[in-house]
């Protein structure tokens, strides 16, 4: 079958990896939007739920590209810029990070526990709501990059699949290193206000190189790793004592 040639092969390779990479401020949002859940079963439910919606959304827009790519067409101008149902969508899902990434830090900072917030931010209900408004927006990313990078429907809908497969067997390690680690929830909800911030740009049509983003996070991680590292080791040295 035609599917099966080598270079079908490599852009199916190329596809998955792209997607991986696109996953993962998806991941950490879903990690720190189950981070309050005190029931284990409850919070892998609510992690593996998020990450099958992300799933459903990508491929029921994979298979409505002419929609999504209608979502490119002007509908109004601002400041000189051609809005499109995609930067509304980019603006919308942007905002939603900056705010909730702003009022996590605030919380985690102060460590002020007010119960109407508690409640509201462990109802599954809602948690899950966060989720699908997430998974919309992140979906959009995904699924237009995949356009981008080739026109094979069933490449395409390959790749998602394999790249969701490898965030849920990797999902439930990365939300327990951030919940066990509240430095690194800090740069956790940083990166997603880095990419709240990314999002409004692009709604704008201001380009940002998502790889700089990439980048500056990997750095970040490195330094706090070694910092755990030591604080590790001197704890350590300390109980010899």
């Amino acid at each position: 079958m035609e599917i099966f040639t080598l270079n079908h092969l490599w852009a199916y390779l190329t596809l998955t990896i792209m997607e991986i990479i696109l996953g993962i401020d998806n991941i950490v949002f879903i990690s720190i939007a189950v981070s309050k859940i005190k029931n284990p079963s409850l919070k892998e439910r609510l992690r593996k739920i998020g990450l099958f919606l992300a799933l459903i959304l990508r491929l029921l827009l994979l298979f409505s590209i002419t929609w999504v790519i209608g979502l490119k067409a002007p509908l109004f101008s601002l400041f000189d810029y051609q809005i499109t149902g995609k930067d509304i969508i980019l603006i919308g899902g942007g905002l939603f990070l900056l705010v909730k990434g702003t009022f996590e830090i605030h919380d985690t900072v102060s460590c002020e526990t007010h119960h109407t917030t508690t409640v509201m931010s462990q109802s599954p209900f809602w948690i899950v709501l966060q989720i699908g408004i997430m998974d919309l927006i992140f979906s959009l990313d995904s699924i237009i990059t995949a356009i981008g990078m080739s026109r094979n429907l069933w490449i395409m809908s390959s790749a998602i699949i394999t790249a969701i497969i490898v965030m849920l067997l990797c999902a439930k390690k990365i939300g327990q290193f951030i919940e066990q680690h509240p430095s690194i929830k800090i740069l956790a909800l940083s990166f997603l206000i880095l990419i709240g911030v990314m999002l409004i740009a692009e709604g704008f049509e201001a380009k940002i190189d998502k790889s700089y983003i990439y980048f500056a996070i990997a750095f970040s991680l490195c330094v706090e790793s070694i910092n755990l590292k030591y604080k590790a080791n001197e704890q350590h040295h300390h109980q010899k004592k």
